[in-house]
């Protein structure tokens, strides 16, 4: 008893010195808790987070309304860590060697039937949590500020997977289950129940969608954008705003229509407004394709087929071989032959992975590379950075000089914020802030075919190539990309709509229409959830598109 009690000081102690940004996450002790020691093998849930030594017996639900809005938290306790678990499951596998064998499984039941069984994949919670945790105090449901962390995106594919169908408007009985899994040759175990919990909900998820008292913004000109008298189904646009507020489409932020080049729709939501600099994540990659096709119209690069044994040494990195063969335009269409997919956690040039380096060059450069690759599109951030150092390196004045004379100032945009690699040149990688509105101008300057004001910003042949589908994208039917822009086509009634977009995590956009005169801004911070990006497309589709065509 003596052990357990030293243990669990030694777990608060170290509890107590975690960065309160980071609370969400496994908590070590219940020490000195009547809580925890008479919860073990229980799940409770919350509906917000707490420290353990601040949940009061008040805190823990019993019965919860479940809205678009609220949270909900749960608490896991265990008598011992989850390794200590997973090595019973397999004792021949040594304990530091177990972390990528096997995790917690998570099922959920509602009304006494089984809904969602997942095994978690290695990696999250990380290695220190699974070999010391008794206590996981997590969220299922994060509105306030959830960024997507390991245990939303359970609840999230439970969702997906008949939680959105079981979880209809009236009375339910929800109940968590966890246990231990481990895999090993070539079977799966699972322990026992090591903890569960239920909750009785009262689920109100789908208000009626009353418009009467929803008022639209009524836009007032800015610089670049003249009013749209164009007509449009303002119930639609009302819907939607209904939609947002009730939060049934989370996390958006801001929507930004122009119509033939004037500005028609122009709604904010969350408290921001038209001077809000919005954080559009990799939307900025796109910005990396435009700087190199006014380089190249400026002949300070010859073209995008240029390899880049002309910008570096290639003989000083790392894995020379096939290097020499490598271009530009591999990069700017995710189909090249380093080895870095984003897509992969495995892989070696996976975006995770660069970010804790010193030099983000380096790291890219460095990377094995197999001209195999080339034919195969896969996600590759750091390939972004390395066009970024090339761009800075070609123009005189560097990145950031060069894009402010040859893009913002022409475009008036004067309000924006870079991010920056270790090396302090602008983070081509994305997260540039600027507000909507200079957004939209970004989109419409692409829509102009490259010229503002009657000046040719972009070179017109470069604009035809972006908005040209480069490479088809796997697993996905009639999605293609092009020069760091995305493209797919949209459906609304029996209207096709085709679009080249910029898009970042979050669900952040700028689509650019092919045959419609349109450019949609959509800003938002649902950062890492997974429905962050399918919302978009309902937003597009149910919305928007109806409301304007």
């Amino acid at each position: 008893m003596k052990n357990i009690i030293v243990l669990l000081l030694i777990f608060s102690a170290f509890f107590n010195q975690l960065d309160a940004q980071k609370k969400n996450v496994s908590q070590k002790s219940g020490s000195g808790n009547e809580l925890y020691s008479k919860n073990i093998g229980k799940v409770f849930f919350l509906s917000s987070f707490k420290n353990l030594n601040q949940i009061s017996k008040n805190d823990v639900l019993k019965k919860y309304t479940l809205t678009n809005k609220n949270d909900l938290y749960f608490v896991a306790s265990f008598d011992k860590p989850l390794t200590h678990y997973k090595s019973e499951l397999d004792p021949n596998t040594p304990k530091d060697s177990l972390f990528k064998k096997g995790n917690y499984q998570f099922t959920l039941w509602v009304d006494n039937h089984e809904i969602y069984r997942s095994n978690l994949l290695p990696g999250a919670p990380y290695q220190k949590v699974q070999d010391t945790a008794l206590i996981l105090n997590r969220p299922l449901i994060n509105n306030t500020n959830g960024q997507g962390t390991w245990s939303e995106s359970f609840w999230n594919r439970f969702m997906a997977n008949g939680g959105e169908k079981a979880l209809q408007d009236g009375q339910h009985t929800l109940r968590l289950e966890i246990r231990a899994y481990i895999n090993t040759n070539n079977e799966t175990k699972v322990s026992n129940v090591l903890a569960k919990g239920e909750l009785l909900l009262n689920v109100l998820r789908h208000p009626k969608i009353d418009t009467n008292h929803i008022t639209l913004n009524k836009p007032s000109p800015y610089n670049g954008f003249e009013i749209s008298s164009k007509k449009f189904n303002e119930n639609k646009i009302k819907e939607l705003k209904r939609s947002i507020d009730e939060g049934i489409l989370k996390k958006i932020n801001s929507i930004v229509v122009i119509n033939d080049g004037k500005l028609q729709i122009e709604e904010y939501f969350n408290g921001e407004d038209r001077n809000t600099l919005h954080d559009p994540r990799s939307v900025g990659k796109s910005f990396a394709s435009t700087l190199m096709g006014i380089a190249i119209g400026n002949h300070l690069i010859k073209d995008e087929n240029q390899k880049l044994s002309a910008f570096y040494d290639l003989k000083s990195y790392q894995y020379p071989a096939g290097k020499d063969n490598a271009t530009l335009h591999e990069l700017l269409t995710m189909s090249s032959g380093f080895d870095g997919d984003d897509g992969n956690e495995n892989s070696l040039g996976n975006e995770e992975n660069m970010y804790p380096t010193s030099n983000w060059v380096n790291f890219t450069m460095n990377l094995p590379y197999d001209p195999a690759l080339k034919s195969k599109w896969h996600y590759f951030t750091a390939g972004v950075i390395v066009l970024g150092d090339i761009i800075n390196k070609s123009a005189p004045s560097g990145l950031e000089k060069f894009a402010e004379e040859k893009l913002f100032h022409p475009l008036g945009i004067k309000n924006y914020k870079w991010q920056y690699t270790p090396q302090n040149i602008p983070n081509t990688a994305g997260s540039i802030r600027m507000n909507a509105l200079d957004f939209a101008k970004y989109g419409q300057l692409y829509k102009n075919n490259g010229i503002w004001d009657g000046k040719q910003i972009i070179p017109q042949s470069w604009v035809a190539k972006t908005l040209t589908r480069q490479v088809q994208i796997p697993d996905r039917k009639e999605e293609y990309y092009s020069y760091l822009f995305w493209n797919k086509t949209f459906t609304t009634g029996s209207k096709k709509a085709e679009a080249f977009y910029c898009a970042g995590n979050g669900g952040n956009y700028i689509l650019i229409f092919k045959d419609q005169p349109l450019v949609i801004v959509i800003t938002a911070s649902a950062y890492g959830q997974n429905y962050a990006h399918p919302q978009i497309t309902d937003i597009i589709e149910n919305f928007i598109l109806p409301a304007v065509l």
